[in-house]
């Protein structure tokens, strides 16, 4: 498909739940599948990327901050996945230990704390290797407003820092909390539709699913209030040059290289058949490919969500076979599949 790296996203919770010989096999594991990825010519960013299942060993133990018996047991782990990436080889894998952490509000009241944590992370995976590639991110969901609330005083040359783009979020995530109601058909750039537009196209969509007429006022309220905010708030390729600069801003403010940035995420959801939740496919196209223009622009590295997804976030179809979307690998810049 043309991409160069994979980011490998590893559940650590089977790893924070064993110790001694069961924790060796279980990287043990972990470093063969990465062989397997960098032996095809790939090469892998090892992402830690806590899950829900299991509050134990689910981002949650995290929380409790710097101090807390859950941080530190969570730090001795990543110490163990470093040394294991450290033995498959640096020139080949990077080590990204956190995923999208919470800390908020998004300031300093949310996020001093996440300070230290990532500090000490680093601090922890220098005194195995000091060689291994590491991706840091900020607090605040891993958002642009994360990284910028980070203070780099940890940098050293090989550190990458990460913040994901999911913004506007409206646009991206178009699904309703309910599963019955609708919410779908926002435009990108917004100035490509109006309010009125789409609110008659997912009227359309609740009368082609026979939905009643007492949930269609309701789910028509609470779309129109969404998309009332999206048109209002004028998305675009400014907007979105704006808020991507914010993250080169603050790199040049701490004398780092623009490419040592890293955009881990960015993806849309694809419009479902029934145009239950998601963008139509020309305007998710054309967002994804404005997001990766904008990475380009300045030369950082960027990770598309993802593989494959139920919401059509997906570099392959998200019904049928297995076979490459190769309208959105064009839209990444990226060849057609062989």
């Amino acid at each position: 498909m043309g991409f160069d790296f994979v980011r490998l996203t590893v559940d650590p919770g089977p790893l924070l739940a064993t110790e001694g010989a069961f924790r060796e096999e279980a990287l043990s594991i972990l470093a063969s599948a990465v062989r397997t990825v960098t032996a095809s010519g790939l090469k892998v960013v090892f992402n830690l990327h806590g899950v829900s299942q299991i509050p134990r060993y689910g981002m949650e133990m995290i929380y409790g901050g710097s101090g807390s018996e859950g941080v530190a047991t969570y730090r001795a782990m990543v110490t163990d996945v470093a040394a294991m990436l450290v033995d498959v080889g640096t020139e080949n894998v990077a080590l990204e230990p956190y995923n999208e952490p919470a800390y908020y509000p998004c300031d300093d009241s949310g996020t001093g704390d996440w300070q230290q944590i990532m500090a000490d992370t680093v601090a922890d995976i220098r005194a195995i290797s000091t060689r291994l590639t590491v991706i840091a991110t900020g607090a605040c969901g891993g958002s642009i407003t994360g990284l910028t609330d980070l203070d780099p005083s940890f940098d050293d040359p090989n550190l990458l820092y990460s913040f994901h783009m999911y913004e506007p979020h409206s646009f991206t995530h178009q699904r309703a909390e309910d599963p019955e109601n609708f919410s779908a058909g926002l435009p990108w750039p917004s100035s490509a539709g109006n309010l009125d537009l789409a609110l008659e196209t997912l009227r359309a969509h609740m009368d082609a699913a026979g939905v009643n007429l007492a949930r269609k006022a309701r789910n028509m309220i609470m779309f129109q209030a969404t998309a009332a905010q999206y048109f209002l708030e004028g998305w675009g390729q400014t907007q979105l040059e704006a808020r991507i600069g914010e993250a080169v801003d603050w790199a040049q403010d701490n004398d780092i290289a623009e490419s040592r940035l890293f955009m881990g995420e960015f993806g849309t959801i694809l419009m479902t058949p029934d145009g239950r939740m998601g963008a139509f496919n020309a305007d998710r196209l054309r967002y994804l490919a404005a997001v990766r223009q904008q990475a380009e622009t300045y030369g950082f590295a960027w990770s598309v969500w993802e593989y494959s997804n139920p919401y059509g976030m997906s570099v392959i179809l998200p019904i049928g076979p297995a076979m490459p979307d190769t309208q959105m690998l064009h839209s990444l810049g990226l060849p057609p599949a062989q």
